[in-house]
Formats: C-alpha cells, structure tokens, sequence
C-alpha cells in the first residue's frame, strides 16, 4: 500500500563519484536545474527499498533530470556522536555532494515503526548548513499495514529542525516486486511523487 502523488516531471541522472567541487554554506544550485539525491539507506542484501531507489533513478534519467543515487552500503559513514564523526573525511566528501542536490528522496526501510538508523545517521551527519531549504519525498518499504504513518516523525523533524521542504505525498509498499517490473498501480504512484518532488523546484 503507498500513499498517492500529483503528476511527475523530467529528470536527468548521474550516479556520479562524491565530487570535489563544493558551493559555499548553505549554497542551493540553480532551482531550475535541479538534482535529485536519491539516498538508499537499507543494508540488506535483499532490499525492497533499494529496488524502488533504483526504479526512482531509472525514471529520473529517462525523464533527463539530474540524478545522483546514494547507496549507503558503499559509503563508510561514520555513526553520529562522537567529535571525531564530524570530521571523517568520508563525511566532507559527502557534504560535498550534498550540498549540489536541490532535492532529497530518501528510499528507506521501515523498522520498530520508524526509519532505520542509517537514514537518521545520514541526517545528523549532514546537519541543517547542508539540508536546509531542500525538496524531500519518502519511499517507504515495510512489512505491514500498521506502520503506514511511521514516516511522519522523520519528515517532521527534517521540516521543523533541518527547514526542509516535505513533499506532499510519499510512497509505502509491503508487498515484494520483480526488479524492473513494478505493479502498475505502484509504477503510477511512483510518478505521481516524482512531479511531487520535483514541482518546488521548477516553479522557483
């Protein structure tokens, strides 16, 4: 089951390497461009979400808007808490990237009715002089029904602490699919958050 989404919109894709080139703080690229940084963050080797990270990238590059995917299974993050987590050079180059992204859709697993660890990991290590004023949209995977609203505490915290901009529609799904092959119903939903997501940014 997913929540619904408006129309969708063109996209171009680059899984590109973590760039070296970085705006200043708080710098936003040029909304009329923009960058959709899909971040996956499950670790499992057999993973809904990240199929539908995949599917989400595939549509943007057919759509020719600019895409980055963020597997977080090949990036050696460190765990927030310490001082020294902040200045992991594996963080700087992440910033880096980040800050190039108009537009975040996290692709997250659903656990103990909230989003795994790694994608609040992600969030406080960026911080807010790196996500503040971005466009973000949610694809959910879970096991169940009952956690269907389990994504609103993250979304409220990016909104009210990070200053983000929550797209209004996300999309949750329980049920396996084949990758490449998505159920018609879920492929339509799928572009229905994509023009979600991606409308703030084309009409700045």
């Amino acid at each position: 089951m997913e929540n619904d989404a408006p129309p969708a919109c063109g996209v171009e894709v680059v899984k590109s390497p973590l760039s070296a080139h970085a705006p200043g703080h708080n710098a936003m690229p040029n909304a009329t461009q923009p960058h959709v940084g899909i971040i996956a963050t499950s670790l499992s080797s057999d993973s809904r979400s990240q199929l539908l990270a995949r599917e989400a990238l595939s549509k943007l590059q057919a759509q020719k808007v600019r895409a980055t995917l963020v597997d977080l299974r090949e990036h050696a993050l460190p765990f927030t808490g310490s001082d020294a987590s902040w200045g992991d050079p594996a963080v700087g180059k992440m910033k880096t990237l980040a800050l190039t992204m108009t537009h975040l859709l996290f692709a997250v697993p659903i656990y103990n009715y909230d989003v795994n660890a790694l994608a609040k990991n992600f969030v406080e290590l960026m911080g807010s002089d790196v996500l503040e004023n971005k466009t973000v949209a949610f694809l959910c995977s879970a096991g169940g029904q009952g956690s269907f609203m389990s994504v609103m505490a993250f979304a409220n915290s990016l909104m009210l602490d990070f200053r983000c901009w929550i797209a209004p529609r996300f999309l949750y799904v329980t049920d396996d699919f084949s990758p490449g092959a998505l159920p018609k119903k879920l492929d339509e939903r799928l572009d229905s958050l994509l023009r979600d997501l991606l409308t703030r940014g084309l009409q700045q």
